[in-house]
Parts: structure tokens; C-alpha cells; sequence
């Protein structure tokens, strides 16, 4: 079956700088898949080749069985949503949904009646005759987002469509715009350099970095498998141990690390090969006493924050290592570690993440 959206081998040079590096991937129609990495990775640029805005330097872009070589952005099946959500102040919210719609000559029954759809869609029924100066930020996002939905694109591409709210409603709106992209069926590229963002909208995440797509994957494969530490290290919280593989240890290698860990591992592994140990804060347990579980070692207490549904540990283990602890105040604790200037962590060897290389 051919996909959707097929991007092969593209790269897009400005001079001498490689902006884009290489990059292939294919879309499902109906996904919501979101470009992520940190600022100057080359995911607005590869969005903007997708709407015809830059031509690839090489490569090539083919959308529904049609390459886009030559197709100009007015004519591709493809709409994009900006950052600034760029609407018209002087026109009314309705006007500023119409104005493509107008522009392309639909009959004005139609418009009409498509509008006060896109009205419904995006919960703002009976807001069509105000300016954009009246609505608040999530209001306005809205608006935004029915204009670029108003000709039915087979493709939607949105550039940090999130970025301009606050928190709270930046959390609200992250789920509305999945019902919305769920109830319409439309293919939907977020570029954000959020990860919880593009953790929370996403069905797959292709992670970006120097132009290159380092990992493509589902949300929760992006997390709990990455293939690289740069991906480890930019989506989400996470501590690093620099090993040596000493010898396999029944299903478990043992590695050595200021101390000894064991971690899962695969049979690539080679006793004296250099790597990386990854462990994720919630996944380290801290406690008072040693339990005896594997991995476990005593700690000093360097910090620690509140944040309302856990406290995050900042401490320090044999030799100076460094890890982050995560405890939720939903479970149960052997200990109340907030008390405590020292104490022991342990955490389980199938938890801890080798990244070679």
C-alpha cells in the first residue's frame, strides 16, 4: 500500500549550511505526527518544503501518489497553520474563517454554511461576529485553526500552534486539538520543540537534531526506547552513567560504573566496550535502608523540589555520580525521604537504558 506522504532523501541547503540533512519518512493518512527538536534542527524548514514554501535542495515529496516537484503552494492539498496565527484584525471571526473559501469562489451559501460547521468544530458557535482583539489566546488559536481547516486540506501542517498560551490552557488546548484532528480524519504535521507537547498530541514523533531525523517511533517508543542520547537526553528528564561492560551475568550484563550495575542489554555487547547507562527519574526508588535489590547503592541528598504530585531528588552516589529521583506522593514510600540528608537508591536492571556508542 503506498503511503500518503513520502519524503525521500530530502535535504535543503542555504549556502554552505545544511539545514536539512537527508530526511525520509512516510505518513499514514490520519495521523498526527509531530516534528520535534530544539530550535534550528531544520523541522520548520522541512514544513515548509512541505507546503511548497522552499524547494528541496534534494529529494522529493510525494503526497497522495503525486510527486509536489512542481506543484505550486496554492495548488497542493495543503494547508498551514503559523505560529502567530496571522488573522485579519480588521475582519470578523467568521470573515477571517471565510476568506479562502471567498478567495476560491465557493458559492455564499456554502461558505456560509461550511463556517458556521467550523464554528461548531472549534466551540465557538455564536462568536462569528467579533474581531480577534475580542478573544483570548485560546480563542483566537481556534479561529486559527478552523481558517486552515476551512478548505478541507488533505494535509494540515501547524508551526508551534501551542506556543503563544500559558500553560494551563496550553494543556487544555492540546486536547481539543486531538478531538478535533480525531473527528475530522485529517493528516495532521505539528512542528513544536515541546516535548510533552508532542508527547501528548502525537499517534508517532520523529525527533530531529542538526538537520538530521535521529528516531521515528511512537510516543511511548520515544520515551522508553531511544535509540541515541540525544534523544534520551531531550525528551524528558533523565540521568546518564558512563559504564564498561565487565561480563554477561545470567540474563543481565554487569557493568562498571563507580559501582557495579547490572542492565539489560543486547547480544552486540562486548566485554570492555564503552556505553552509556541511561536511567529515568521515576524509575529510581529512593528509600532510608538498603533493601537489597539490585542496583542499589547509598546516596546523599543534594536537593530536592516540590512539584505538587511528586518531589524530584537531586543526589550524589559512590565517586560523584549524579542522578535525578522522581517519587510520586500517590505511592506509598518506604521512607519519607524529604527527612533524610542521605539514604540508598536501587532501581531495577530492566529499567536501565545502554546506549551504545
Amino acid at each position: 500500500m503506498t503511503p500518503f506522504i513520502r519524503i525521500q532523501n530530502i535535504s535543503k541547503k542555504f549556502g554552505k549550511l545544511l539545514a536539512v540533512d537527508d530526511v525520509s519518512f512516510n505518513l499514514e493518512r490520519g495521523e498526527l505526527f509531530s516534528l520535534l527538536g530544539p530550535s534550528g534542527c531544520g523541522k520548520t524548514t522541512l514544513l515548509r518544503m512541505l507546503a511548497g514554501f522552499e524547494k528541496p535542495s534534494e529529494g522529493y515529496i510525494e503526497i497522495d501518489g503525486q510527486d509536489m516537484a512542481n506543484v505550486d503552494p496554492a495548488d497542493r492539498p495543503v494547508n498551514i497553520m503559523f505560529q502567530s496565527y496571522a488573522l485579519f484584525p480588521h475582519m470578523s471571526v467568521s470573515n477571517n474563517i471565510a476568506y479562502g473559501l471567498k478567495r476560491a469562489s465557493l458559492p455564499s451559501d456554502e461558505i456560509k454554511a461550511r463556517v458556521e460547521e467550523l464554528l461548531r468544530l472549534v466551540h465557538l458557535s455564536g462568536m462569528g461576529a467579533r474581531k480577534p482583539s475580542t478573544l483570548s489566546g485560546g480563542q483566537r488559536q481556534r479561529v486559527a485553526l478552523a481558517r486552515a481547516l476551512a478548505r478541507r486540506p488533505k494535509l494540515l501542517l501547524l508551526d508551534e500552534p501551542l506556543a503563544a498560551l500559558d500553560k494551563k490552557l496550553r494543556s487544555e488546548t492540546q486536547f481539543e486539538l486531538v478531538n478535533i484532528q480525531e473527528q475530522l480524519g485529517t493528516t495532521f504535521i505539528v512542528v513544536t520543540h515541546d516535548q510533552e507537547e508532542a508527547m501528548t498530541l502525537s499517534t508517532r514523533i520523529g525527533v530531529m537534531d542538526n538537520g538530521k531525523l535521529v528516531q521515528t517511533g511512537t510516543p511511548n517508543e520515544i520515551y522508553e526506547k531511544p535509540e541515541t542520547r540525544f534523544v534520551a537526553d531531550f525528551v524528558g528528564d533523565i540521568s546518564f552513567l558512563e559504564a564498561t561492560v565487565i561480563q554477561r551475568a545470567g540474563k543481565y550484563w554487569l557493568m562498571e560504573a563507580a559501582t557495579l550495575i547490572h542492565a539489560t542489554g543486547s547480544s552486540t555487547l562486548t566485554s570492555g566496550m564503552k556505553v552509556s547507562l541511561a536511567i529515568r527519574p521515576e524509575k529510581i526508588t529512593l528509600t532510608s535502608q538498603p533493601t537489597g535489590h539490585l542496583n542499589e547503592f547509598p546516596v546523599e541528598i543534594e536537593d530536592w523540589a516540590f512539584y505538587g504530585a511528586g518531589t524530584q531528588y537531586k543526589v550524589i552516589g559512590p565517586d560523584g555520580i549524579k542522578l535525578k529521583v522522581y517519587q510520586s506522593h500517590n505511592q506509598p514510600s518506604q521512607a519519607n525521604p524529604r527527612q533524610l540528608e542521605t539514604g540508598f537508591v536501587h532501581f531495577s536492571p530492566d529499567a536501565t537504558l545502554i546506549l551504545e556508542g
